[in-house]
């Protein structure tokens, strides 16, 4: 939290930041980090958590200055190496993702209940 998301800054216990970086470039290529989104989505909207209510307002939406042209052609895809299905997607070890991204997801939750709920503090 202190710098952000910097690669560079990952912990060493996530191995070395150029492995990380693309392997999340190739999952979220491959939809791999999409599939435990729409489960936790799922779960969240079935309890009835989300608001799927979006208002966009023109007037704080600018456009860059160079927004003014379609891409021609679509952006190259990050293959990925071997068959079209890959270890991690089948690894049993991911299965368990969707649970714990929920459990984290209801930690927030918490948190932000009794962080509502405590009076102002003044510094």
């Amino acid at each position: 939290m202190r710098t952000g998301v910097q690669w560079r800054d990952l912990p060493e216990r996530f191995g070395p930041w150029k492995t990380v970086h693309k392997r999340h470039l190739q999952w979220s290529a491959d939809g791999t980090w999409e599939r435990p989104l729409q489960q936790v989505q799922a779960v969240a909207d079935a309890e009835g958590s989300i608001d799927w209510d979006v208002s966009v307002d023109s007037t704080v939406m600018r456009a860059h200055q160079h927004a003014a042209g379609a891409r021609k052609a679509a952006p190259p895809q990050v293959a990925s190496k071997g068959a079209t299905v890959t270890e991690h997607q089948i690894d049993p070890a991911w299965t368990g993702l969707a649970g714990h991204l929920e459990e984290v997801v209801l930690q927030v939750r918490a948190w932000a209940a009794r962080a509502a709920a405590s009076p102002p503090r003044s510094t």
